[in-house]
């Protein structure tokens, strides 16, 4: 079972979403035996918290529900739980880095896997409108379908 963690600021906007979307493009493939997805915060501000109302109503949109999603902060104890670590901007990446110890050989930026970024980090739409982050949603959306591509390679399933 491959473990992937899906990384923003305080786990309420951005990680949940990813979480979300792959959770449910994992289920769409067959593949709930060979992926577990969870989402955390490098802050633990949010802990505790469900996601952001507006982010609920995104991936409701797109029949997704991330409504029982819990925010966490991220521990020292999740590099050794997870294999793979997917910070939404170059900031948390650095945290995961400094702050927990996370290898960089398993850290990747989800828009690494966006061909049509010209930008490393997913913005963050805590504060803005539905439109903000329905532009989010779609952004991690097309990402991590090619993240998940990516590991499917990778381990020839």
């Amino acid at each position: 079972m491959i473990k992937v963690l899906f990384v923003c600021l305080g786990n309420i906007c951005r990680s949940p979403l990813a979480q979300g979307v792959f959770e449910d493009l994992v289920k769409k493939k067959g593949l709930q035996d060979h992926f577990y997805a969870d989402s955390a915060g490098v802050s633990g501000w949010h802990r505790g918290e469900p996601p952001h109302e507006l982010s609920c109503r995104i991936a409701e949109k797109y029949s997704i529900d991330i409504t029982k999603q819990r925010s966490r902060p991220v521990t020292t104890g999740d590099k050794f739980e997870f294999d793979y670590f997917i910070a939404m901007d170059q900031s948390n990446r650095s945290s995961l880095i400094k702050e927990f110890g996370v290898d960089p050989e398993k850290l990747y930026c989800l828009r690494e896997f966006d061909k049509t970024a010209g930008d490393m980090d997913v913005p963050d739409p805590y504060g803005s409108n539905l439109a903000s982050f329905d532009d989010v949603y779609k952004i991690i959306s097309r990402s991590v379908e090619q993240f998940l591509n990516h590991l499917l390679k990778k381990i020839k399933l």
